[in-house]
């Protein structure tokens, strides 16, 4: 029994080490990287975009380990590791239809090979997912998100699964087609189209918590977008490469190099990023029920509000 307690004890006492060790050598990266990116030399600004971002997603994910006693990381870093690696993909997809859309484009301090550039966006892309989920568990562990909030349910059946879909699909094609009137819809359609069938697979899925009347996970993922969205365009105004917004209509005021309505974009995107994830980690590794938390009522930590 003695001996139990003491592994138990050395256990308890090496994971709050490594979360105190990932909370301040994320800071450490991110202080260190954000200055390179808007005051350092031009070789190497140009790759800050990643190391600030890891910075941001190590500080994260060790504050919400040491706030809750657990955070992705250190239940499954492979998991984590897998986040990186849909991200890229997925943001393509983004990328690919701006090219019809042409609501953003990127100020780069040089002309890129292709290759170079591919390679380059590519490893600022992965850092997409692994933000917000981490920024999205450190919320759940405030208590104004904490616990389940109920509100209307929406959709019963597979009928409304289904017409959900087809919706999702409509607003994709009429953003694509009408980019000019309808490019807001691309932030909500992706998430409409695949979110049912997250629900059918039987993947987590907030289309899934809406039918019963659940609330609480469209909180946090609307206070993790707005969150990773405001520091996406803080780092950006001063960061070169840098990336500056044509937006039909809604061009000003804006906060940073965004229109202040585009913020409400990230609302819906953050929801598009979990529906996708939900999709792909089934696909490839299935899903692991307690990996990931922000989706599950908690309690705040005692004597951290």
């Amino acid at each position: 029994m003695y001996t139990s307690r003491r592994l138990a004890s050395v256990r308890q006492s090496s994971a709050r080490r490594g979360s105190v060790f990932r909370f301040w050598g994320g800071v450490a990266l991110l202080l260190i990287w954000w200055w390179i990116a808007w005051f350092g030399p031009g070789p190497l600004s140009e790759h800050a975009f990643f190391p600030l971002w890891l910075g941001y997603i190590l500080a994260v994910d060790g504050l919400t380990a040491l706030r809750t006693g657990s955070s992705l990381i250190a239940r499954d870093w492979h998991r984590m590791a897998l986040l990186f690696i849909i991200s890229a993909p997925l943001w393509w997809l983004f990328e690919r239809a701006n090219a019809i859309l042409g609501n953003w484009r990127y100020i780069t301090p040089r002309p890129y090979e292709l290759l170079e550039y591919v390679l380059l966006a590519s490893l600022a892309f992965s850092t997409v997912v692994p933000a917000l989920f981490v920024t999205a568990e450190l919320i759940r562990s405030f208590a104004p998100f904490a616990p389940e909030r109920h509100w209307i349910r929406l959709g019963r059946g597979n009928r409304s699964l289904a017409l959900i879909a087809l919706l999702g699909v409509v607003m994709l094609l009429l953003a694509l087609a009408f980019p000019r009137y309808c490019f807001p819809l691309i932030w909500i359609g992706l998430f409409l189209a695949l979110d049912p069938i997250n629900a059918v697979l039987g993947n987590p899925s907030i289309t899934e918590q809406v039918r019963v009347g659940r609330w609480d996970t469209v909180l946090v993922l609307f206070a993790a977008g707005l969150t990773c969205g405001f520091f996406w365009e803080l780092w950006n105004v001063y960061s070169m490469p840098k990336w500056v917004y044509v937006i039909p209509f809604v061009d000003r005021p804006k906060l940073f190099e965004m229109p202040l309505l585009g913020y409400g974009g990230y609302l819906p995107f953050a929801l598009e990023v979990y529906a996708a994830w939900s999709l792909v980690q089934g696909l490839l590794a299935g899903h692991d029920p307690h990996w990931v938390r922000f989706t599950e009522a908690r309690q705040a930590k005692k004597g951290i509000a």
